[in-house]
């Protein structure tokens, strides 16, 4: 027996099905993925074959060599441009042209809700932007023909970091489209938005501080941390719990019933329990190291150690932000310190520097990192993870583990030529999609009237 809120679900799913379909957006993004992932992919293949020694060159170290830097991020790297700059805008049309033509009130007379067609529309989105990935697989498999390596994990990582990305710049975008009158201008908020986690990206990577800690949660900053290997929880909630907000303002302010003071009063509840829940979402440090090589994680040996130290360890950084051994300490060290430790305290105390670093001068401290534990601390200026361990054993008084030398991460290595790859992208990939199109396009024949017989 066929419930009815199925059969709802259904025609919804399918009315939005055909919007999408018809959507010249939604094709000309279909036709711009293929050369967009094509030349990102040949770039990155024959980049990996000349890091692999192909023009006779000295070859980088094998170890150095990993299909998850050389192939799969940088072949969706061109999805991360296009959900910014272009998806945004297939999303912007199925919410403005209903507000525009004035279908949305006919709708709303309907037995779905208001939330439901706007859940159904970023439902749908969603899985458009997975059909969109058939170019990125499509890559991937002929990586797989050339004979090239790829973790399942790793891959699993990223496609979930595009997968929530894709969600939240959605949600953005339909909540654009209902406050505001036309596709137009909900583009530019979007775009503002979302251009704006760029500069925010930037200027935390310069300035540190608070701009570092929002950026933590920025589409850009997130999808960077799933390229890298790590799953974070808190990422995946924080992610969430702003789309929802999205959504729920969307909703608010697509009725036209509303009036403004109960749609902004009841935004401001919105935007005020979203801040609560990120924050709420924001704490657990629960992570996984999905990476071949584990470069999230210490050996296993180290982990075993350091899990045996119970109390907390302070850290006090005396670098400013713009230092990339900041960076290296961060990347290298202090994450994975978090990752291990039941507690890590970090302080990054004054510098003494100025805004942009560069002509102050430095303070006495700077350089120094202390690490304390139960009153016991020692420094270095060292951000190599060799030392680091050593001196953190050393202040928690125990014995540094020997590690299993045959455990390291060996690489893979591979000289190969993108071959097929042109065609496939730049040509047979165009096709396709036209002529699907071109299918989809054509007006069913209605069947002939019968002729009325003579009376």
């Amino acid at each position: 027996m066929r419930s009815p809120n199925a059969a709802k679900w259904r025609r919804l799913f399918g009315k939005e099905r055909r919007e999408l379909a018809s959507s010249r957006a939604w094709i000309v993004l279909l036709l711009v993925l293929g050369p967009l992932v094509g030349h990102a992919f040949i770039t990155a293949v024959d980049s990996y074959a000349e890091a692999s020694g192909s023009g006779g060159g000295p070859a980088a170290l094998a170890q150095g060599l990993s299909p998850l830097d050389g192939i799969i991020v940088p072949t969706f790297g061109a999805y991360a441009i296009a959900v910014t700059l272009l998806f945004p805008f297939v999303a912007i049309r199925l919410v403005s042209s209903e507000k525009q033509n004035g279908s949305l009130k006919l709708l709303l007379q309907s037995p779905a809700s208001l939330g439901t067609m706007l859940v159904v529309k970023l439902m749908l989105l969603v899985v458009a932007w997975v059909v969109a990935w058939v170019p990125g697989i499509a890559a991937l498999v002929l990586w797989h023909f050339y004979g090239g390596h790829l973790a399942a994990p790793e891959l699993a990582g990223v496609l979930l970091g595009h997968v929530l990305r894709a969600t939240l710049i959605c949600s953005l975008a339909i909540a654009a489209a209902s406050f505001t009158d036309n596709a137009a201008t909900a583009a530019v908020v979007t775009l503002a938005v979302t251009l704006g986690t760029w500069a925010l990206d930037f200027i935390a990577q310069v300035r540190g501080g608070l701009a570092l800690m929002l950026d933590a949660y920025t589409p850009e900053s997130a999808l960077r941390t799933f390229e890298t290997g790590e799953i974070r929880v808190a990422i995946v909630l924080v992610t969430v719990t702003l789309s929802i907000a999205c959504l729920l303002l969307g909703i608010i302010w697509l009725h036209p019933g509303r009036r403004l003071r109960t749609r902004v009063a009841t935004s401001a509840m919105v935007v005020v329990a979203a801040s609560l829940l990120v924050w709420l979402a924001a704490q657990p440090r629960t992570s996984w190291d999905v990476s071949e090589d584990h470069r999230n994680s210490f050996s296993p040996a180290d982990e075993r150690a350091l899990s045996s130290i119970p109390a907390p360890l302070h850290v006090t950084v005396y670098l400013a932000p713009e230092d990339p051994r900041l960076a290296d300490l961060e990347r290298g060290v202090l994450r994975k310190l978090g990752r291990t430790l039941p507690r890590v305290d970090v302080d990054y105390a004054a510098t003494g520097r100025g805004s942009s670093g560069l002509f102050a001068r430095p303070g006495e401290h700077y350089g120094e990192v202390w690490y304390a534990i139960n009153g016991r601390q020692a420094m270095t200026r060292s951000t190599t993870e060799q030392i680091v361990l050593e001196t953190v054993y050393g202040v928690a008084g125990i014995t540094p583990p020997t590690n299993d030398p045959e455990a390291a991460y060996s690489g893979y290595p591979l000289v190969a030529r993108p071959v097929a790859a042109a065609i496939i992208f730049y040509l047979i990939w165009p096709c396709l999609v036209v002529g699907i199109w071109l299918l989809t396009r054509r007006t069913p024949q209605l069947p002939a009237p019968k002729k009325a017989g003579r009376g």
